[in-house]
């Protein structure tokens, strides 16, 4: 495939990122105070906020750089799970990159993986679990294949966008596993995973961000 993802494309893809999280913060911990400590939403708006303000400093900086920055950014500011997750799969993604300035379609969703492999490991969760791992797998996993049809990479990234809204929906009638959710028991069934509806925020991004390309 000839189209690829530039660095300003990525950094757009930090900045909507940003920008959707914090236009759903109120959402976002209304859904983590039914089965969570009501605290997602701010942490994120928080971490993101701080991921956006450290971007201007890194215009000469390499794609891992950026991320890996990000990364940090997100693990500092953001108390919980949330920023030690976020910040590995950034940190990952940019590990990925590995100095580059740009990304092919099937770099992208190598760095994405790389980042998705790092959530695993961090937080021990499974599909299944009702987590953010449930919408980005399928997001992941639908990018991929698109990639390998031959789809153009903002094909590929809609595709991504469209499993993790799935995957989203998809938590509400799952049991908890994993979390504080997870000691609700049956409780926590018919509740909308707030990681999950926060990952599902950041492939929407990411398809606004190359839309075009």
């Amino acid at each position: 495939m000839a189209d690829t993802i530039t660095k300003s494309h990525l950094k757009a893809w930090l900045h909507e990122f940003a920008t959707l999280v914090n236009q759903n913060k109120g959402y976002l911990t209304e859904l983590d105070s039914a089965i969570g400590d009501a605290d997602h939403g701010a942490n994120m708006s928080r971490g993101m906020s701080s991921v956006v303000d450290v971007l201007p400093e890194l215009e000469e900086s390499p794609i891992d750089q950026v991320f890996k920055k990000a990364g940090m950014t997100m693990v500092s500011r953001v108390g919980g799970a949330s920023g030690p997750l976020y910040g590995t799969f950034f940190m990952k993604f940019g590990a990925s990159a590995d100095g580059a300035e740009e990304l092919d379609a099937s770099a992208l969703a190598a760095a994405l993986r790389a980042g998705f492999e790092g959530i695993l490991a961090r937080g021990k969760a499974e599909p299944g679990d009702k987590t953010m791992v449930d919408a980005m797998g399928p997001a992941i996993d639908a990018m991929d294949k698109a990639i390998a049809d031959g789809e153009s990479l903002a094909d590929a990234a809609r595709a991504a966008a469209e499993a993790s809204r799935q995957g989203r929906e998809a938590t509400i009638q799952m049991l908890a596993r994993k979390g504080r959710a997870s000691y609700l028991g049956e409780r926590s069934i018919g509740h909308q995973d707030p990681g999950a509806t926060s990952t599902t925020y950041l492939f929407e991004a990411l398809a606004s961000s190359v839309d075009g390309v």
